[in-house]
């Protein structure tokens, strides 16, 4: 299966349960009600209006009826998304070393025409080496076996790949000067690291920013966070934050806007790709 296949999936998921919500908004009914009519709990309809679980054609088909979708085509549009969103992806078949909250972003991210980062502890995991990779994940996995930490490892290469496919998104990445210092594996580990991301800087779709310690305070200051944009224009901009054990995915328009002012910020007050580069360059050359 093409990874743009499985990737979509997610995103049909997502379009879906939103369409799902936008219904039932519009007809005045309460999720509790909506669960009812499916023999469900209100939860379930949470996580089906939020793209977060797999659809039954049945349930489709009884909540199209519940808020009163009786045109044909409207309603074998809408089944159609259903049976596609459906479809397994890829990194299913990691489902032993990845955690169910992951796999939603996984999909997200394969599909994203925009990745917006900004990161603080360690390089963001589509512009690790290998090497690097797995000084990461080792340590953040203690004394779990080598055969899962190589597969973690296995699974964050797989994903590099969408940067350089055919339908590559733009991904542009602002890296705190404290990701870039603190050393992950041995110091050649971290001068191969800098030197990768001095190459990937260069690629066409691919933009990188170093915020500098030097700048002081910035717009950062809550943390990591990923914003996603995506092809389709029924499709709100995603923040995705993670946590310890699970993951926020944020849609609202005003939460949104917030995190996109917050980078515009970064974005803003970081040096531009070519000063960052000479700012990697005098890193590389210090360690």
């Amino acid at each position: 299966m093409a990874a743009g296949e499985s990737s979509g999936s997610v995103v049909r998921r997502i379009l879906l349960g939103s369409q799902l919500r936008r219904l039932r908004d519009s007809r005045g009914i309460t999720r509790e009600a909506a669960g009812y009519s499916i023999r469900a709990s209100e939860s379930k309809i949470s996580r089906m209006e939020l793209g977060r679980v797999s659809f039954k054609a049945r349930d489709v088909e009884d909540l199209l009826t519940l808020y009163g979708v009786t045109d044909d085509a409207e309603r074998d549009a809408l089944l159609g998304l259903a049976r596609e969103a459906n479809v397994a992806g890829w990194w299913h078949s990691y489902g032993d070393v990845l955690p169910g909250w992951f796999q939603t972003y996984i999909g997200l991210e394969g599909a994203a025409s925009l990745i917006r980062v900004y990161e603080v502890q360690f390089i963001h995991g589509l512009l690790q080496t290998e090497a690097y990779a797995h000084a990461v994940v080792a340590r953040g996995m203690g004394a779990a076996p080598a055969v899962e930490i190589d597969r973690r490892v296995a699974l964050r290469l797989e994903r590099q790949k969408a940067l350089v496919s055919e339908r590559a998104p733009h991904f542009h990445a602002v890296l705190d000067e404290a990701a870039l210092r603190r050393p992950y594996g041995d110091r050649e580990v971290m001068r191969a690291q800098l030197r990768h991301l001095i190459e990937m800087s260069e690629q066409p779709n691919v933009t990188l920013q170093v915020m500098p310690f030097s700048f002081g305070g910035h717009a950062g200051e809550s943390g990591s966070f990923t914003m996603l944009r995506f092809p389709e224009s029924d499709l709100s901009d995603i923040v995705y934050l993670e946590q310890l054990t699970s993951a926020l995915y944020l849609d609202k328009a005003e939460e949104v806007a917030q995190y996109e002012k917050a980078m515009t910020r970064l974005h803003e007050d970081s040096p531009g790709p070519e000063e960052s580069r000479d700012l990697l360059r005098g890193l590389l050359q210090l360690t």
